[in-house]
């Protein structure tokens, strides 16, 4: 079985509360040995660290979302930093921050986005950015504030844009998207960038793929993108699959070694 990490995962929302045990079994049954959870908003992240606690397969991250600006202020930079500051072993990250031009208080957005990425380069963490119809304003944020590694999450450009984010060191998250044929753009580019830059992700429980819109999206269904992923490659799943793991390791300064530790901790 190809031993997967799903680089990007909400699994912390309330949409797995009442079975969300069940869903990470299916999870490691599909093959999927670890999970990054991205921080949302300041009051979210006490929650997700008290589940990060009892899952030993949980990777998180800690940002201030876009989609949630009605939520964030200012004084949320320090807590954010606070946070930072006290060691855990699997604080991994800094996101998922960005900008989307679908949300409003675009100004307050890029403040949040330049003072996140600053605190990602400062404690030496990658980060984890979302975008919106704003690939081409994040691009020169990165490459002035940003820290050495990142992931551009659910990329969904053309090949060139993809290659100005590798070409800084950062990683594409692959998702549901290109199990979608209409995709062509997306498609075309990851089948051609360098495979060290890529890693799979699901962005559950949002990103249904092809067969299962209007569903919510699980991490069990990362193996039928890693599938999708093969065939646009015209590689094997077995070594795609391990250089996958190998880069979503690398993403996040982790020991490679499967943990087979997705039971409760």
């Amino acid at each position: 079985m190809n031993t997967l990490y799903d680089t990007h995962c909400h699994i912390d929302f309330q949409a797995f509360d009442e079975d969300r045990e069940q869903v990470l079994e299916a999870a490691a049954e599909a093959g999927v040995e670890r999970f990054m959870v991205p921080g949302v908003s300041a009051e979210q992240w006490p929650r997700l660290q008290q589940l990060v606690n009892q899952f030993a397969s949980w990777r998180f991250a800690l940002g201030l979302h876009p989609w949630f600006i009605q939520q964030h202020n200012l004084n949320h930079l320090q807590e954010l930093e606070q946070a930072l500051d006290t060691p855990h072993e699997r604080l991994r990250a800094v996101g998922e921050v960005g900008l989307d031009a679908t949300c409003d208080n675009s100004e307050l957005q890029r403040e949040l986005f330049i003072e996140q990425l600053k605190l990602a380069k400062n404690y030496r963490l990658p980060v984890i950015i979302h975008h919106r119809k704003t690939l081409e304003t994040t691009h020169p944020l990165v490459k002035q504030y940003g820290p050495e590694q990142g992931v551009i999450h659910a990329f969904s450009g053309s090949y060139e844009q993809a290659m100005k984010f590798v070409d800084c060191g950062y990683k594409l998250g692959v998702g549901g998207v290109i199990t979608y044929t209409r995709a062509q753009k997306t498609r075309q580019a990851i089948a051609k960038v360098p495979l060290s830059a890529l890693v799979l992700e699901t962005d559950s429980p949002d990103m249904p793929i092809c067969g299962h819109q209007g569903e919510r999206n699980e991490p069990a269904r990362i193996a039928k993108v890693l599938s999708v992923l093969a065939e646009l490659r015209k590689v094997d799943k077995d070594s795609l699959s391990e250089a996958l793991w190998k880069n979503s390791c690398e993403l996040f300064n982790e020991a490679q070694p499967a943990s087979n530790d997705h039971v409760s901790g």
